[in-house]
C-alpha cells in the first residue's frame, strides 16, 4: 500500500508527471476487512459504495487522465497547452483521490480505537500536549472543513514534528504540502451522509473508535 502512495506521488504533482509512471494501470486495492466490518461506526452500505463506486471511479479516471496526458506529451508539437493543463488537473484530482482512499482504508480497522503506543504516542504528547488534546484539535479542524476535503495528521520531516492540517477536495497531502500522511479522515459527504446525514461532527467523533493506530504507527516509523 505504501508503494502505491510513492508511485502516485509524482503523477499527482501539477507539471511534474513522469511518463514512466503511466505504463501500468492503477487498480482498486482490496480491503483488509469486509464492507460490514466497521459497523456500527460506518455502515456496510456506505463502505460498499465508498470503496467499489467512489474509489473505483477515481482509479478509472486516473488511468484515463494518464493515458490522455501521455498522448498529449507524445505529440511532437505539444501545442495543446490547454489540454495538457486540463489533463494534469484531472491527474491531481483523481490521483489524489486514489492516494487518499488507499491510505484511508488502511487507517481503519474493526479492531481499532483506543490510543497509540510507543514512539507515536510520545510524539503526539510532545507536539500536542496530550492524546486527548490531539483528538480534540484534529476533530475540530476536520469538522470545520468548508465543503469537501480531508483532515490529516502529517509528519514534517524537516522539523521532526507532527502536524494537523486539512486539504480541500482530493488534494493529496504530501504532494501539495510536503507532509508525510499518517492518518486521514475523509469528510466528503459520500463518506458519511447516508448514516450521519448533515451532522459531520458525529461521524468524525465516532471514527476514532475504528482508527488502526498500528497502521498509523507503521507510517510514522517509515
Amino acid at each position: 500500500m505504501f508503494a502505491i502512495t510513492r508511485q502516485l506521488k509524482s503523477s499527482s504533482r501539477v507539471g511534474a508527471v513522469a511518463l514512466s509512471s503511466m505504463r501500468q494501470k492503477h487498480t482498486l486495492p482490496p480491503l483488509a476487512y469486509g464492507h460490514k466490518a466497521l459497523e456500527p461506526v460506518v455502515s456496510g452500505e456506505i463502505m460498499e459504495l465508498h470503496h467499489t463506486k467512489h474509489h473505483a471511479t477515481y482509479v478509472s479516471n486516473l488511468n484515463a487522465a494518464e493515458e490522455q496526458l501521455r498522448g498529449l506529451l507524445c505529440n511532437k508539437d505539444k501545442s495543446n497547452v490547454s489540454g495538457i493543463i486540463a489533463a494534469q488537473s484531472a491527474l491531481k484530482f483523481n490521483g489524489g483521490g486514489h492516494i487518499n482512499h488507499s491510505i484511508f482504508w488502511t487507517n481503519l480497522s474493526p479492531n481499532g480505537g483506543g490510543q497509540p503506543q510507543g514512539d507515536l504516542l510520545a510524539a503526539i504528547e510532545r507536539d500536542f500536549g496530550s492524546f486527548d488534546n490531539f483528538k480534540t484539535q484534529m476533530t475540530a479542524q476536520t469538522v470545520a472543513i468548508q465543503g469537501s476535503g480531508w483532515g490529516w495528521l502529517g509528519y514534517a520531516k524537516e522539523k521532526g514534528r507532527l502536524v494537523i492540517t486539512t486539504c480541500a477536495n482530493q488534494d493529496p497531502l504530501q504532494a501539495t504540502t510536503g507532509l508525510v500522511p499518517l492518518l486521514g479522515i475523509d469528510v466528503w459527504e459520500h463518506a458519511y451522509y447516508l448514516q450521519y446525514k448533515n451532522v459531520r461532527a458525529n461521524y468524525v467523533n465516532a471514527i476514532w473508535d475504528i482508527v488502526d493506530w498500528k497502521n498509523v504507527a507503521e507510517r510514522f516509523a517509515e
